[in-house]
């Protein structure tokens, strides 16, 4: 039986939010954890798709048996999800018109490294790691099926953090050290409430009021800004201004305002706002920072 492996790491989204649409220069983060994708091929006079997905825990979440001359759904434990994966099978072959032709049974089998409710992109290292079994382009599968700014499909692929912009639309990336001498006073909250990335793009696209493209260019000033910040204070004061932009042009509420108005360090949303995680700085005792944030429930802090 032939096995195939593929790998994309996580994301976090810095710098640049929703305005990374409109070619504000944004610094992504890939994270350690990530999903992986095992494929094992047989030959079979019955072909069949079957696809298992596997929890961090190694718990199996979904599965679903497709075949393979349209996709068509021969049994899931999920409708929804089984329908989302036909629609990005069926996007593959318009791609390559050549995949999963042969007389053969597929077994899949992805596993997340991070829970699910993360946000950590479950759905992003899913289209890269298809992506690369079928010897086609992930930019253009992510625009096909889910949309979005590709940030992701950028973070799936590198090893350590890149500044990534779109120019015409066109996805353009670079690796970077961003290696901040006061790493130490950052951390990472999870705020535990799942938010749907693609409302949150739909709301920043039908937004007609602001001038999207002026306040690009002042969040990618700030992005340059951050990569160059010194010492903790500055960095401080330029997510504030990150913050006050965001927040003055899309009409939301800042997070800290909403849940940590008291606490003394910054606290920044990451991507979509209101939900996942949230960057975190601080300068007192790492052990009293994180009682702050256990005080008011929330346990994920890293």
């Amino acid at each position: 039986m032939q096995e195939q492996y593929y790998y994309g790491h996580g994301k976090l989204l810095l710098t640049g939010e929703y305005f990374v649409f409109d070619g504000a220069l944004s610094l992504g983060l890939p994270t350690t954890v990530g999903q992986s994708m095992k494929v094992k091929q047989k030959k079979s006079f019955q072909p069949i798709l079957r696809w298992s997905s596997l929890t961090h825990a190694g718990e199996k979440w979904f599965e679903a048996d497709f075949e393979f001359w349209h996709f068509n759904i021969i049994s899931t434990n999920d409708r929804k999800t089984a329908e989302f994966l036909q629609k990005v099978l069926k996007q593959v072959r318009k791609q390559n018109i050549h995949f999963l032709r042969d007389e053969q049974e597929v077994e899949v089998t992805t596993k997340l490294e991070f829970p699910l409710e993360w946000g950590l992109g479950s759905s992003s290292t899913l289209i890269y790691n298809i992506a690369q079994w079928a010897y086609i382009g992930p930019f253009d599968l992510l625009r096909n099926t889910l949309g979005g700014s590709g940030y992701d499909i950028a973070c799936a692929q590198s090893m350590g953090p890149i500044l990534y912009q779109l120019k015409d639309q066109t996805p353009n990336w670079k690796p970077i050290d961003f290696n901040p001498s006061f790493k130490s006073e950052l951390y990472l909250l999870y705020l535990g409430k799942k938010v749907d990335s693609r409302e949150g793009m739909n709301y920043y696209k039908n937004l007609k009021s602001i001038n999207k493209q002026k306040i690009a260019e002042d969040i990618s000033l700030i992005t340059e800004q951050i990569l160059n910040a010194k010492s903790l204070k500055v960095f401080e004061k330029l997510i504030h201004e990150h913050e006050d932009i965001i927040s003055k042009s899309m009409g939301l509420n800042k997070i800290k305002d909403i849940f940590f108005s008291d606490y003394w360090g910054q606290v920044k949303s990451l991507g979509a706002w209101g939900g996942d995680f949230a960057l975190v700085t601080s300068s007192e005792d790492p052990q009293a920072t994180r009682n702050y944030f256990i005080e008011k429930g929330y346990t994920t802090f890293i």
